[in-house]
């Protein structure tokens, strides 16, 4: 039997599996848990793909519950997160765009309240040789994080992880709709 805390943490993930999706965009799954972090674990995956079904981003969220805690927690909950997303080679090449990828994370995480969060951006290029030599050079952008909430509803931590997700693949924010190219305009 799993503890109410833990328990009411995957009645949340369930509701939002089972409800309507946060963006038309985004598709999340239920996936396994690693099971050594601690003792009670759950799990998420999520994929972006743009209109032609190509998949941009895509991502794992894992809930770790520990009644006793953990060193590095501030209760008995942490969340990690990892994305990935296709970038353009010219914001990939952007100094900043580690730094402003953490920010998105922050300000995603804010209303739902947070502590002592750390992580990484890395941004990578990956150059074909070989019998792949005619295969286009790609660039992205990898987040991993973990954070403790500071609240017992987890419903905002995937939202923000989801929006943080569709803003790396470079969607728009939710409500918002992109500009359609125009003849002799600078389209997306």
């Amino acid at each position: 039997m799993n503890p109410p805390a833990f328990q009411r943490a995957l009645d949340t993930l369930r509701e939002i599996l089972d409800g309507p999706g946060p963006r038309p965009e985004l598709d999340l799954e239920d996936m396994p848990a690693p099971q050594s972090l601690a003792p009670y674990a759950a799990a998420l995956s999520g994929s972006v793909y743009r209109d032609d079904d190509t998949e941009v981003a895509m991502g794992r969220l894992i809930v770790l519950y520990d009644p006793d805690g953990a060193k590095g927690w501030t209760n008995g909950f942490r969340i990690v997160a990892y994305i990935r997303a296709d970038l353009e080679p010219d914001i990939a090449a952007d100094e900043l765009i580690g730094s402003v990828a953490w920010d998105w994370l922050l300000e995603a995480l804010e209303p739902a309240g947070y502590a002592g969060v750390s992580g990484t951006i890395t941004r990578a290029v990956s150059e074909s040789f070989g019998d792949k030599r005619d295969e286009p050079s790609t660039t992205e952008l990898e987040l991993r994080a973990s954070w403790s909430p500071t609240g017992d509803d987890l419903a905002g931590h995937v939202a923000a992880w989801c929006e943080v997700m569709c803003t790396t693949a470079g969607l728009p924010p939710a409500g918002v709709s992109a500009l359609p190219d125009r003849p002799g305009g600078a389209g997306p």
